[in-house]
C-alpha cells in the first residue's frame, strides 16, 4: 500500500530522510539525495533528475504551485507541520522536500557538444558555500562543463544545493583526478589557463576564444604543481590592495566572464 500521509516524526521514511540529509556516506551508498524548495525541484526536473518521492506540507504549497510543479506525476506524500519542521534544512522554505536519484559524474561521461568549449575546473574545493558560488557563476556564464578535480565534498550536500540555488542541476558536472583531467584536456586540444601567482601573466592579455579551460584552486593552497606545470599559461588577476588573493568564486567569475567577453566580440 502506497503511503500518502505522514504525521509522525518517528516514521521510518522520516528517519531515512534525516540520514540522507546528514550523511554523505548514505547518499553515496543509496544513490539518493534530497532536494528542498520549489525552485530547486523545478530545476532538477528540468535537468532530467529522477524524483523518487515528493513530500509537501500543504499549508506552504498552494494548489497552483502544486499544479505548476506537476506534483501529481510523482509518488507524493503529504506531511504534517511537525514532520516538515523536522526535515527542513532551511528556516525559510517552501514546503517541498523531494528524494531524488543522483546522476553519474564520471569524467568519461562528459559530453562536449560545442566545438569551442569553455570549461570551469576547480581543484579540491571543499567549502559548500564556495562550491555553490562556483556553480552559480558557471550557470550565469553558461559554460559547457564544470569539472571538479580531486573532489573532497559530496556535490549533493544540502548546503551545496542551497548555496548554488539549484545550479547543481543546471550545470554539466563531472569529476576526476587531476592527472585524468589533464590527460582529457590534452587529448581534446583544450588550452588550460591556471589562476596562480607563479610564472603568471595578467589574465586579460590571453586569448580565450579557442577551446579553453579556466582552472582555479583553493584560497588556502592554490593549485598543485601538476596543474601549474601542465598549464598553457598561468594567469593572475592584478590587485591593488594589501592581500594577494581573493575568494575563489570571485576569481573564477572574473576569468570566465573575460573569456565570454572575448568570445562575444570575436
Amino acid at each position: 500500500m502506497q503511503l500518502k500521509e505522514i504525521t509522525s516524526t518517528q516514521n521510518p521514511l522520516v528517519k531515512q530522510i534525516l540520514v540522507l540529509k546528514e550523511k554523505s556516506r548514505e547518499r553515496k551508498k543509496s544513490g539518493l539525495f534530497l532536494i528542498e524548495g520549489q525552485r530547486e525541484l523545478s530545476l532538477a526536473i528540468k535537468g532530467g533528475y529522477q524524483i523518487e518521492k515528493l513530500l509537501f506540507y500543504p499549508d506552504l504549497v498552494t494548489e497552483e504551485q502544486r499544479s505548476n510543479l506537476k506534483v501529481s506525476q510523482f509518488n507524493t506524500i503529504e506531511i504534517s507541520k511537525e514532520v516538515f519542521q523536522k526535515l527542513a534544512h532551511r528556516h525559510t522554505t517552501e514546503g517541498i522536500i523531494a528524494i531524488a536519484k543522483n546522476k553519474s559524474h564520471l569524467l568519461k561521461n562528459l559530453q562536449l557538444t560545442s566545438k569551442n568549449p569553455l570549461i570551469l575546473i576547480a581543484e579540491a574545493p571543499e567549502k559548500p558555500g564556495n562550491i555553490g558560488a562556483l556553480l552559480r557563476t558557471a550557470d550565469a556564464a553558461k559554460v559547457d562543463a564544470v569539472i571538479i578535480a580531486n573532489p573532497k565534498t559530496d556535490v549533493y550536500n544540502p548546503n551545496i544545493i542551497r548555496s548554488s540555488v539549484g545550479c547543481v542541476f543546471t550545470n554539466q558536472i563531472v569529476m576526476g583526478s587531476t592527472s585524468e583531467i589533464i590527460e582529457f584536456l590534452n587529448q581534446n586540444n583544450i588550452n588550460t589557463y591556471c589562476a596562480a601567482l607563479q610564472a603568471s601573466t595578467d589574465y586579460h592579455t590571453q586569448d580565450y576564444t579557442k577551446p579553453t579551460a579556466i582552472v582555479v584552486g583553493t584560497e588556502a593552497d592554490g593549485l598543485t604543481n601538476e596543474w601549474l606545470e601542465a598549464s598553457t599559461q598561468n594567469v593572475i588577476i592584478p590587485m591593488q590592495g594589501e592581500i594577494d588573493s581573493m575568494n575563489v568564486s570571485v576569481a573564477a567569475g572574473i576569468l570566465i566572464f573575460e573569456a565570454k567577453r572575448q568570445r562575444d566580440f570575436k
